[in-house]
């Protein structure tokens, strides 16, 4: 059976470049970065060499890139850094309704170690107002965090006046941006971010490292105690592994960028049209414009998401039904709940995020086998049976 991967936002596959540079690191290249003779030279020089490619990727310097196991603790970092070190200023923190979990969980245990926290409004398109944020900024606020995109929506955040907001008010601006960087142009400097936290699987590189970009001057306090690695801002000894396949990934990401976006948005908006004209009451979902390139989130009325998954599932394609960190919890979507969407219908929703292995075929494949496993679905829904006599 063929194999077709929509599911880009849980996994992407490691390209052969980035595998390729990490072999010798499985092998010979086995050093220690801390150790002072020649094996942990090498891999210094390796590390270094990744974190330049990291810097360059989002314009930032390599001394302003840290390395973390992954997103997850780059947001915890930047979150309970921040707030831990600025605790003599205040204790307010400002963000979004619909922010990933790693945030969502990490902002809880600050408030029950006696933060306040402001959990921003979003409108229909998923989408934060500017304003809003002005307005939640007082005297005790220590940090802004707003996602750069949603990765369940796709929606991108108007992340460059959020910061602007923050930079007049003095006050840190930190935003996962694991969905965007290596995906579209992430400048730190245009956008106005003091501190970025990232991924190596979303541009093609390996799981289980990141990065959390810190701009100089900015005060945070460790989230690991332990060496001096990293510059004494992340103790343990560094993945290196991960390090150098990440810094591969970024440097094809730079170079790739254009002819990546030319390749997924054109399929990406074939989904989002073609969907709704092939099956009724199926809906978009995130901003039809300002959204991610390989994102296509639509619901589909009557039929509950992970049903439709399975059924494609057992056609060879993967897709999600809300983000990958509910997928196994059979949850409604808190973001959908937020946009004001009803939990009835958040339960239809699909997720499609494409990737550069995916075809105009596959496509085809999807508006192919969707509309008839949609149809079987609801002939077997009572809800739909009830709707369709009343019309």
């Amino acid at each position: 059976m063929k194999i077709i991967n929509m599911d880009h936002v849980a996994a992407s596959p490691i390209l052969p470049e980035v595998a390729d540079a990490m072999i010798p690191f499985l092998k010979e290249k086995y050093g220690n970065p801390s150790s002072m003779h020649s094996l942990g030279e090498e891999v210094t020089e390796a590390m270094d060499e990744a974190r330049e490619k990291i810097a360059a990727l989002i314009n930032a310097t390599p001394e302003e890139i840290v390395f973390t196991s992954g997103g997850t603790e780059a947001n915890n970092w930047a979150l309970k850094g921040i707030m831990q070190a600025g605790r003599s200023r205040g204790n307010h923190l400002i963000t979004s309704s619909i922010e990933h979990f790693s945030i969502m969980h990490a902002i809880k245990a600050l408030e029950k170690m006696g933060m306040e926290v402001t959990r921003l409004p979003v409108d229909k398109y998923g989408m934060v107002d500017p304003d809003d944020v002005r307005k939640a900024i007082t005297p005790q606020t220590v940090l802004i965090s707003v996602m750069h995109a949603n990765n369940e929506i796709g929606s991108i955040q108007p992340i460059a006046e959020i910061g602007r907001i923050a930079r007049e008010n003095n006050i840190p601006f930190h935003t996962d941006a694991v969905a965007t960087t290596g995906v579209i142009p992430v400048d730190v400097n245009s956008l106005n971010i003091d501190l970025l936290s990232l991924a190596a699987n979303p541009f093609y590189g390996p799981h289980g490292v990141g990065a959390l970009y810190i701009r100089r001057g900015v005060r945070i306090s460790p989230l690991i105690d332990g060496g001096i690695q990293e510059g004494g801002r992340r103790a343990g000894t560094e993945n290196i592994l991960g390090i150098v396949g990440m810094g591969k990934a970024a440097e094809i990401a730079a170079r790739d960028m254009d002819a990546r976006l030319a390749h997924l948005q054109p399929l990406r908006d074939r989904l989002l049209k073609s969907i709704p004209e092939a099956i009724e009451e199926v809906y978009p979902v995130g901003h039809p414009t300002e959204r991610l390139p390989g994102n296509v989130s639509v619901t589909v009325r009557y039929v509950e998401g992970e049903s439709m998954l399975l059924f494609l599932d057992m056609e060879g394609i993967k897709i999600a039904s809300g983000s990958a960190c509910i997928s196994r919890s059979l949850k409604v979507s808190h973001v959908m709940l937020a946009m004001g969407i009803d939990a009835g219908t958040a339960q239809g929703s699909l997720l499609f995020t494409l990737g550069v292995d995916n075809t105009d075929e596959d496509v085809d494949d999807v508006l192919r086998l969707l509309p008839p496993i949609v149809q079987k679905l609801r002939d077997m829904s009572p809800l739909y049976k009830r709707t369709a006599k009343k019309a």
